[in-house]
């Protein structure tokens, strides 16, 4: 894909993606979560679909669901410079919630809302540690940082 083609997709996405939030939103405020929660939850999950998601690729949201792990593992901790442990575990919370939305919405398999599910159960400790080791000053390889 040229970077026309790119270009193009990604608005079309975030085109998408606008409606996609907007819907979360309401799908968030039957939760009986505060305000200021669903706000914090939409705008983690604008970052990871406009942002990440379009970082290198143009990805739409319900294709997203694997790249949890890339984000919140090594992207997130590198690009975001609020990156810290509670914004991770805020995130993962946020996109799990996102994901769980789009397989009520019949936007994702059963299977893929699973698999995500169990990636954050698994790696959470493992992003934690990340980000520790990229907030430790007396490391300064970063193939150390990132388990090389």
């Amino acid at each position: 894909m040229d970077y026309e083609q790119y270009e193009k997709e990604c608005k079309r996405i975030r085109k998408e993606n606008k409606k996609l939030i907007s819907n979360f939103e309401k799908w968030l405020s039957n939760k009986n979560l505060s305000s200021k929660t669903n706000k914090k939850h939409a705008s983690n999950v604008d970052f990871y679909v406009n942002d990440f998601l379009l970082y290198e690729d143009a990805v739409e949201a319900k294709n997203g669901a694997s790249k949890v792990g890339m984000f919140l593992g090594y992207w997130f901790i590198k690009k975001a410079m609020w990156a810290n442990k509670t914004a991770i575990k805020e995130n993962a919370a946020s996109l799990k919630k996102f994901y769980q939305f789009l397989y009520e919405q019949c936007k994702i398999s059963e299977e893929d809302f699973s698999d995500l599910k169990e990636s954050i159960k698994e790696e959470m400790p493992e992003w934690l540690a990340t980000m520790d080791r990229y907030d430790d000053p007396d490391i300064d390889d970063m193939e150390e940082v990132w388990g090389l």
